[in-house]
């Protein structure tokens, strides 16, 4: 018989706090935040990304390669060409989720300088 193993919490902790670590972390940037906004309405091609978003190719590709790295997005072969997707269906919904959040959050609390709040 094979034993049971259930997870300790602290494995749950750590792989949690992993992954909200990894989504800050994507989150942080302005250019990864609007990639991951604009696929979160439909897949895309980096090109298109790079053209939507007004940076360059060299600019898309490595904030790509971060948001691979994170666990965030994944690059589907199309022909010659790949094409990126959000690598989870929750993801799109937490989006819409967190930017609910910010709505109500006072714009004038945190800034790009950062949190001035008290």
């Amino acid at each position: 018989m094979i034993p049971c193993t259930v997870p300790s919490m602290e494995t749950v902790t750590l792989t949690h706090t992993a992954a909200l670590a990894r989504l800050g972390h994507a989150l942080s940037d302005e250019t990864r935040a609007r990639i991951l906004l604009t696929l979160r309405e439909a897949p895309a091609y980096p090109s298109d990304l790079a053209d939507a978003l007004g940076v360059s190719r060299q600019v898309m590709s490595n904030q790509l390669a971060c948001l691979r790295g994170c666990g965030l997005v994944e690059a589907i072969p199309d022909g010659r060409r790949t094409w990126y997707r959000l690598a989870d269906s929750h993801l799109a919904p937490a989006l819409d989720d967190l930017l609910q959040l910010v709505v109500t959050v006072d714009p004038t609390c945190c800034s790009p300088d950062g949190c001035t709040c008290s």
